[in-house]
């Protein structure tokens, strides 16, 4: 007699799971199919040109109230803040289905391309940067070690920031 009961437990518990598994399997309810596509997707994170020019000059002003430039330091700083502007005209990341189209050393040479761009960028960023470092006095100094040292840690990435956080 203990084995039939045995027999009936493993019976339920197997049923039980594919029960659980059937049921996180089914179509969602109706209400959330007729909330849309859009609704029931995940939700990609969506590069936006305007919100990330709005949290490098966010910073940067903040930046520029904590230094307290005297009026010789400031054409020393516009500078620094037009290098740490995105470039205008920005080319885009190309399109996945060119790209895939492209034979191996056409995909090499698109991609050192890119490099180079984002190179000359960080080279123009870091003269300005030393530009701007060279102008300012022993305490501000120290304000901008310890400010651009902070873009560096929990994910920032420069002045460009990660995820709007400062």
């Amino acid at each position: 007699m203990h084995f039939p009961l045995r027999k009936h437990f493993v019976t339920l518990a197997l049923l039980a799971g594919v029960g659980l598994a059937s049921a996180q399997a089914q179509q969602p309810a109706p209400q959330a199919a007729q909330a849309g596509p859009a609704a029931s997707a995940p939700k990609a994170h969506k590069f936006d040109p305007a919100k990330r020019a709005e949290r490098v000059n966010k910073r940067l002003a903040d930046l520029h109230a904590k230094l307290q430039l005297s009026q010789g330091q400031e054409y020393a700083w516009s500078q620094f803040v037009a290098a740490m502007q995105p470039p205008a005209n920005a080319p885009q990341r190309p399109d996945r289905a060119a790209f895939k189209a492209m034979t191996t050393p056409e995909r090499i040479d698109q991609m050192r391309a890119m490099r180079d761009r984002r190179n000359a960028e960080m080279d123009q960023r870091a003269e300005a940067t030393k530009t701007l470092y060279a102008q300012l006095t022993p305490e501000q100094k120290k304000t901008f070690d310890a400010e651009s040292s902070r873009m560096f840690q929990r994910g920032h990435r420069g002045m460009h920031g990660h995820h709007g956080r400062s």
